[in-house]
């Protein structure tokens, strides 16, 4: 079983369809995406440890951020086992973390949900975004965008099965939530093992020798830097890593800031919305940032990266500047444009693999958005933190209503020009510092083929 999973038994044998591969990845994520539903938890959770609210929310807290974290010190791991081993230990790291919560519910030690859930659960989320991203690309290099952007989708996704999975099973496990919150993380852990499990055992990588039937790589990236395909140590030392960060940093930021407050906030906008609108409202919101990141990763593949950025930070400025100023106008243009603003969110992940691979090939490609995920554990703290800090200012101000937010939005406004501006920074990586990649280094095989295809040797 050991030997089964390593990268040298999961090389695709001939005849094998590279369109089997997205619905591996999809496995995964659409697991690992639960993530978003853990609200669903959060009552029962209250009422079970008897504890409020924030102390609650930080086990979401402490799951990004280990997710960013795994992902940065796992992806070298990943690049060097490949997606099957990676997907395995993401399972039982996502499957232990429910067992492990559960104990602590059943026991009552918050702390133990806060390991389990958090930590393990959430080394399980980093190690499982990450795995199937650098194999998407090599097995679509003519489409690096779609692909990325059919599997990250899921995690986008994952909410909308998990939320009304789990609250069918918190009414039917026992007469109150609370009592049943055990039982239902303990299914909702083996559903997800057998799928992640299912899931590397389609997943495989592409043979030395395979490309894409009559595909050729563009004369302008055979000639780049990123044709030779750089190391994730070369790549994190240079300013086009940083900028990247900053951009997926702030592109975050502003999204999830509406993710997190989302229910609260349209009803402190609008006071003919009830908690039930407000929970459909929520579920609009899932749904476009899951589209987000098949549509605009996809429109990337013809647009380019960059400017599929400008359109992410730029149009998102002025939408959230349109919200501060007439956002309460109508539920319906409330709705739209948040829709849209989600749907950059989630685009935004999707596209980023695609933008790392055009500049720094796919060598390491894995590695280098694992480190680049970092971004995303800052912005899952400063995000929220900005929205619920400003509003609480402004309620202690005796403000009300959609006043709470003015400023925020006004403030997200700003830091979407910070991304735009790291943005239109971002150069192509010199030629002269193309692959300072170790002498010893030994990619997998389709980075051997991709390496091939794009440096025209």
């Amino acid at each position: 079983m050991v030997s089964f999973l390593d990268r040298e038994k999961s090389v695709a044998p001939p005849g094998y369809s590279r369109w089997f591969v997205p619905p591996a990845a999809l496995a995964v994520h659409l697991s690992i995406g639960q993530v978003y539903a853990f609200s669903v938890f959060k009552a029962p959770l209250v009422e079970r440890f008897d504890s409020s609210l924030t102390a609650i929310g930080v086990v979401f807290s402490i799951a990004i951020v280990m997710l960013g974290l795994s992902a940065a010190f796992g992806g070298k791991w990943v690049e060097a086992n490949g997606p099957r081993k990676a997907m395995f230990v993401s399972g039982l790291c996502w499957t232990t973390g429910f067992a492990v919560g559960s104990l602590g519910v059943a026991t009552g030690q918050l702390w133990l949900l806060y390991l389990g859930y958090g930590v393990i659960g959430g080394i399980g989320l980093g190690i499982g975004y990450i795995s199937p991203v650098s194999t998407l690309i090599k097995w679509f290099p003519d489409r690096p965008g779609m692909a990325t952007g059919m599997a990250i989708m899921g995690f986008g996704g994952g909410a909308l099965i998990a939320s009304p999975l789990s609250a069918e099973l918190l009414s039917r496990y026992a007469d109150t939530p609370a009592e049943a919150i055990v039982p239902s993380f303990l299914t909702l852990g083996a559903v997800y093992f057998v799928a992640m499990m299912l899931g590397a055992l389609v997943i495989k990588v592409p043979p030395a020798d395979w490309k894409p039937q009559g595909w050729e790589p563009s004369p302008a990236v055979a000639a780049t830097a990123a044709g030779e395909g750089v190391s994730v140590e070369r790549a994190f030392r240079t300013r086009q890593f940083w900028l990247l960060w900053i951009v997926l940093f702030c592109n975050v930021t502003a999204g999830i800031g509406i993710l997190e407050q989302a229910s609260p906030m349209i009803q402190d906008f609008f006071a003919e919305v009830g908690p039930a609108e407000a929970a459909g409202y929520v579920g609009v919101l899932s749904l476009c940032n899951m589209l987000g990141r098949f549509v605009w990763s996809s429109t990337s593949d013809v647009l380019g990266r960059k400017r599929t950025y400008i359109g992410y930070l730029g149009v998102g400025a002025v939408l959230y500047l349109l919200i501060a100023v007439a956002g309460t106008g109508s539920v319906v243009l409330f709705v739209a444009l948040t829709g849209v603003i989600l749907s950059f969110y989630g685009g935004g992940f999707a596209t980023i693999p695609a933008y790392l691979k055009d500049l720094f090939g796919s060598f390491n490609v894995g590695a280098i958005h694992g480190r680049l995920l970092t971004a995303w554990s800052a912005a899952g703290i400063a995000g929220p933190l900005i929205v619920n800090v400003i509003a609480d200012q402004q309620l202690a101000a005796g403000r009300s209503g959609a006043e709470l937010y003015t400023f925020s939005l006004v403030l997200m406004v700003g830091v979407m020009v910070v991304g735009f501006v790291a943005n239109m920074l971002v150069k192509p990586l010199p030629a002269t510092a193309a692959a300072e990649v170790p002498a010893d280094a030994e990619p997998d095989a389709g980075a051997r083929v991709q390496q091939t295809q794009e440096s025209g040797r």
